[in-house]
């Protein structure tokens, strides 16, 4: 039986860079949700007013607390924004996503399902290619069938509380350590100071962020037939900056690192 805590006050995290096509489909798919979040947070890196305008459309059609935090584009600054978004929030839990992630209908309930103290969630994507991105951006559409034609990782759109109760895990792999699909206690996240703002551009944040909370002792869990995504098609970001996030991962295994130094204290602070 899964029983939903409906007391755990939980926000959306959506992470977004000057695409705003693919962010109306994302909020289209989050007004659709079965269980909604008690706050909706766009972690903006830069985007140009039409990204705002957008926003702001769409917020009037949410009655959950809504932000809009926006920070000035100067490259790649995604771990800092992300930071600025989970300093503002209000509440307990943080499930974070891209904003090129559609959300299946159950996505924020089998988070919140799953969420348990000492633990952090990584969770899979189903991946879209070109043709059908485009058809799904055109016509507002945001719901895949097993059998759809244009869809690869097809197990992972597979929803089934029985699989997942069998197929998820604890695990320490560092494979699929990506923040387009977690969720995570605010508290554990201020612990280990957020996302190091030294990693710049495309690449790695996520995964040294995860080192480090294992570090701490909070156990990864890989849920597995639940909190379904559909990750939308688009060019590879720029691998400008990747080898020194990959230099700042290793230190960060190596030394078993807890707490990085340019992270989020700057907005937050433990309480």
């Amino acid at each position: 039986m899964f029983i939903i805590n409906y007391k755990l006050k939980t926000a959306l995290i959506i992470a977004t860079y000057n695409w705003p096509k693919a962010l109306e489909l994302v909020l289209l798919s989050v007004l659709n949700q079965s269980v909604f979040p008690d706050e909706i947070i766009i972690a903006d890196d830069g985007s140009t007013p039409e990204t705002k305008q957008l926003v702001q459309n769409y917020f009037q059609k949410f009655k959950p607390k809504t932000q809009h935090i926006w920070q000035e584009d100067n490259g790649f600054q995604k771990t800092c924004i992300l930071n600025k978004a989970v300093a503002a929030s209000t509440s307990d839990y943080i499930i974070q996503i891209d904003g090129d992630i559609l959300l299946h209908k159950h996505f924020i309930k089998d988070h919140i399902s799953n969420a348990k103290q000492g633990t952090f969630i990584h969770a899979s994507r189903v991946f879209l290619n070109k043709k059908i991105t485009n058809e799904a951006i055109t016509n507002k559409f945001y719901n895949f069938s097993f059998f759809k034609i244009g869809i690869s990782n097809r197990f992972n759109i597979i929803r089934s509380h029985l699989l997942s109760t069998i197929l998820s895990t604890i695990n320490y792999n560092l494979k699929g350590t990506r923040g387009c699909n977690f969720s995570f206690w605010k508290h554990n996240f201020i612990d280990v100071n957020g996302y190091d703002e030294d990693m710049k551009g495309w690449g790695k944040e996520d995964t040294e962020l995860s080192v480090r909370l294992m570090n701490t002792r909070i156990k990864k869990y890989k849920l597995k037939c639940l909190a379904i995504c559909y990750h939308l098609y688009h060019n590879s970001s720029s691998r400008k900056g990747l080898n020194m996030n990959n230099i700042i991962l290793a230190e960060t295994i190596s030394t078993k690192k807890i707490s990085c130094i340019n992270g989020i204290n700057k907005y937050a602070k433990r309480k």
